[in-house]
């Protein structure tokens, strides 16, 4: 492959997810022409609000397709990492264009990406029943059972649509689920013809994964990726079990898209100017008062994908050094920052204690973690709204010393700040 000098600029979320990764990859899109998905499926969640010439705001919905495409010039690209639901993946579609975007033309998706079928999303409520008090508050989506099935090596790919041996393959499939769960309701049969018939709408859209990507390369086209997810809840690196079913990191971008490391050249780190988690798994900054109340309501912290209401608390440094230490980001993007506005001070976690001991890292067993004190820095709030500013020098001096405080305790600076919902409400610092 003759390597493109533009390379592949990727967007990561830092911490446990619904960080704004898809707002930025909206602004960045405007200067791609490719935006790519690597790993997860419908359970990702990316709201992106445009306004029109008649200042009109239309909110788009993003799930399984890369939310780059609101650029009407962007080519979409589902990589080989992805887990696909066909019959979601055309709702979303036929919704966004109901809506006027046109996205059909612009859609292409690896003939390897596994597929997540209607019995996965029934197993997926089975798996939470059995695990009971223990859920990790997944989205029922069938995206941990797909992958599940891809790693026993049962799985079935988007090119399996189109082999005679398909509906074979997929009683199969079904027959192992009723001997592991018992019996359950599902229509195997009607299932099969939903799919084939999906399966002839969905063929103009399919290619040869790599080979497509890596000609779009080497043409010297930009390609953005769109991490889903986030680092802490990553299958090897996350607070494990409560995580999702894929790769979230750098790597998985590499493995989910079948590019080689030395083809990206910019990683941005997406962090929340607090912290948020949706589901069960340790959180050592929650805040259960007050201040956890505040960040929920200013912040409109529900799911996008879940509606569930999100917990909060103040920004893990600690989280967020492990997050940059595995991946490497070149930038942050520190995102919904305006929530902040309101509070006289501003703690921000900067280590944890074992023992009264301080220890390095990020505790991998999750006993520990939920054992660790909390070290805590405290700054100065800024007190005034920030949402018209449009520039770094104009923000409050107290909000930039937040800032700087960031930057200096990561390493890596601060490229992009979000003041607010809409698409214009981001600072480019540099």
């Amino acid at each position: 492959m003759a390597q493109a000098p533009e390379g592949v600029t990727v967007v990561l979320g830092a911490q446990w997810g619904d960080e704004g990764k898809g707002k930025l990859v909206d602004i960045l899109a405007a200067d791609a022409d490719v935006c790519a998905r690597c790993a997860g499926g419908n359970n990702a969640g990316h709201t992106i609000v445009v306004k029109n010439d008649k200042g009109e705001k239309t909110t788009y919905a993003f799930n399984l397709l890369p939310s780059g495409l609101i650029n009407p010039k962007v080519e979409a690209f589902i990589g080989s990492g992805v887990v696909v639901h066909v019959p979601s993946l055309f709702n979303e579609l036929d919704t966004l264009e109901r809506k006027g975007l046109k996205v059909a033309d612009r859609l292409f998706i690896s003939d390897r990406a596994h597929l997540v079928m209607g019995f996965h999303q029934i197993v997926d409520g089975l798996k939470e029943i059995e695990l009971g008090g223990s859920s990790i508050g997944t989205t029922k989506k069938g995206i941990g059972p797909a992958y599940s099935s891809k790693a026993s090596r049962s799985g079935l790919r988007v090119h399996h649509l189109y082999d005679p041996t398909f509906p074979a393959k997929f009683r199969k499939l079904v027959e192992g689920r009723f001997k592991r769960y018992g019996h359950f309701e599902f229509d195997t049969e009607g299932e099969i013809e939903m799919l084939q018939a999906f399966a002839e709408r969905l063929r103009p859209h399919v290619v040869d994964g790599p080979t497509w990507l890596h000609k779009k390369l080497a043409a010297g086209k930009k390609v953005l990726v769109e991490g889903a997810n986030a680092l802490m809840l990553d299958i090897d690196y996350g607070t494990y079990p409560f995580v999702t079913s894929s790769s979230t990191t750098i790597g998985g971008v590499c493995t989910g898209l079948g590019i080689p490391p030395f083809a990206i050249k910019r990683a941005v780190g997406v962090i929340k100017a607090y912290t948020t988690r949706v589901g069960g798994g340790p959180f050592p900054t929650e805040q259960l008062n007050d201040v956890g109340t505040t960040l929920q309501e200013v912040g409109a912290e529900y799911g996008t994908v879940t509606g569930r209401r999100r917990r909060c608390g103040w920004l893990d440094l600690v989280v967020c050094r492990y997050s940059t230490m595995i991946n490497g980001y070149t930038s942050i993007n520190l995102t919904k920052l305006d929530v902040m506005d309101g509070f006289d001070e501003i703690k921000v976690a900067t280590g944890y204690k074992l023992d009264g001991v301080e220890i390095e890292g990020f505790p991998a067993d999750l006993d520990r973690l939920a054992e660790v004190e909390v070290v805590y820095e405290t700054l100065p709030g800024w007190k005034s709204d920030i949402t018209g500013i449009r520039s770094f020098e104009a923000l409050p001096e107290n909000c930039k010393k937040y800032v700087h405080f960031i930057e200096n305790y990561l390493g890596v600076k601060v490229q992009y700040i979000g003041v607010g919902p809409a698409r214009e409400s981001t600072i480019t610092v540099y």
